[in-house]
This record gives structure tokens, C-alpha cells and sequence, in this order.
């Protein structure tokens, strides 16, 4: 049999605790009833049984483009609407790739500057 993705583990060079309750709030899935604040690590497990999302704290910090991050799509709210939430959230708005006939995306940090995209939503 072939392996399954257990985890999606980002780098922290601050409290993963603090990055996991972002991507906790973002995603709206909860965080692992004993991670705590000042805690190696934090774990937010995917209730549908995918991957979680493995927030680590490591000593060297981010030095380039992530090779990899998320493309978020939302759902019940506009495109609009998500970077706004996700700005109320401790994300930076990086760019703006959105095309006169509305499709595109946006391009934001989390609050440890890792890249992600928000797609048109389906209200949009």
C-alpha cells in the first residue's frame, strides 16, 4: 500500500500555538485539546479525517517564496469578505491578482509570513 499524508507541518519561529490558532480560526477547524500556549508544538486535525495541519517551533526563520502553500476557496462568503476576515485574523494582504471579469486570486501571509491565495468564493 502507499503512504498517506498525515500531516502538513509548517515552521515557527515564534509560539506555534499562536500560528495554529490563525489557521484554526481561518479554516475553522479546532486545535488539539492539549496543545497549549508556549508549547512545542500544535496540532489541528482535519474532522473529516484528511491531514492535519503540524505547527512546530524551529530556530531558523523563513529566508524565501514558500514552495508550497494553500489555496483557499470560500465558502458562504465573497472573496472580498475572506481577505477581509482573514486580515481581521492577523494575515497581510501581499498582492492582488483579481481580473476585471472577477476571477483570480489574492495573495496574503499568515501572521508568520507564510504565502496562501484566496480564490473567488462561491458568492462571488
Amino acid at each position: 500500500m502507499n503512504p498517506a499524508i498525515r500531516h502538513i507541518t509548517f515552521d515557527c519561529t515564534g509560539d506555534p500555538y499562536d500560528l495554529a490558532t490563525f489557521w484554526s480560526a481561518m479554516l475553522g477547524n479546532p486545535l488539539a485539546d492539549d496543545d497549549k500556549p508556549g508549547d512545542p508544538e500544535a496540532l489541528i486535525a482535519d474532522p473529516s479525517g484528511g491531514p492535519g495541519l503540524l505547527f512546530v517551533r524551529v530556530a531558523e526563520g523563513k529566508t524565501a517564496k514558500n514552495r508550497l502553500h494553500f489555496d483557499l476557496r470560500p465558502t458562504g462568503r465573497t472573496r472580498a469578505e475572506e481577505v477581509a476576515r482573514a486580515i481581521a485574523l492577523g494575515a497581510r494582504q501581499v498582492a492582488d491578482h483579481t481580473r476585471p471579469d472577477g476571477k483570480g486570486w489574492v495573495t496574503l501571509t499568515d501572521p508568520e509570513g507564510n504565502e496562501f491565495c484566496i480564490e473567488r468564493g462561491e458568492l462571488d
